[in-house]
């Protein structure tokens, strides 16, 4: 690929439209295109990539899977869109998996190269993307939760989340938070929360205290 059609798909990119032109050769520059086959996958849950990648053409599919195999597709990703942008930004696996559903040509920009095209200020910049990466992350388990989880699970994983360690290595839910609250976390009646909150203790996963203290006594289990 040459360094005048690398920068004529580089310009044909959303995202990187507003770059300088010495920004936009310098990731021309370093880009790679990269074709992927129908059913491939171009990152994989819980994995590392250290690339962003653009879609130049085909279709792609983002998909998370549970721990017995179900999937859900959260998205469809079409030409000028990006992936792997969150795992760039704070260094975590991907939260779910891109698989191309046809044939799909990419380009990928590689960790370093990513870095170079943030606005100055950058420990500023990343600072605010990391805050918003995080939220995309949790609001990416609340889709998986919601789509493969039944209500026991998806109370279970609410309360291990609100959840925090203590010093003595027990983990409390130390806000009070109501069953209403909780329903609607869940997508779930108040009703159907209380049932699973009362077999929750009764079975010895939690244990209310003093104050409306929650003491969560089987962290891993609790989930089935």
């Amino acid at each position: 690929m040459t360094m005048l059609s690398s920068l004529d798909l580089i310009r044909r990119v959303p995202l990187f439209s507003m770059l300088t032109d010495a920004q936009a050769a310098s990731v021309a520059d370093a880009v790679v295109k990269r074709r992927f086959k129908r059913g491939e996958t171009i990152v994989e849950q819980g994995k590392k990539s250290n690339a962003l990648f653009i879609l130049l053409n085909g279709r792609a599919r983002v998909i998370t899977a549970d721990g017995r195999g179900r999937e859900v597709i959260l998205a469809t990703l079409a030409p000028g869109d990006h992936i792997g942008e969150m795992s760039l930004i704070d260094n975590e696996p991907h939260s779910a998996t891109v698989r191309a559903e046809v044939q799909t040509d990419v380009l990928m920009l590689g960790r370093l190269e990513f870095a170079r095209c943030l606005p100055e200020n950058s420990s500023m910049a990343y600072a605010i993307m990391r805050g918003l990466v995080q939220r995309l992350r949790q609001a990416d388990r609340k889709i998986e939760s919601l789509a493969l989880m039944d209500v026991y699970g998806r109370v279970a994983r609410s309360l291990l989340e609100a959840a925090v360690e203590s010093s003595d290595g027990e983990l409390l839910i130390r806000d009070k938070i109501s069953r209403q609250d909780i329903a609607k976390m869940v997508g779930a009646s108040r009703e159907m929360v209380s049932r699973v909150m009362k077999d929750l203790e009764e079975r010895g996963f939690i244990k209310t205290q003093e104050a409306g203290l929650i003491l969560i006594k089987e962290r891993l289990t609790m989930l089935g």
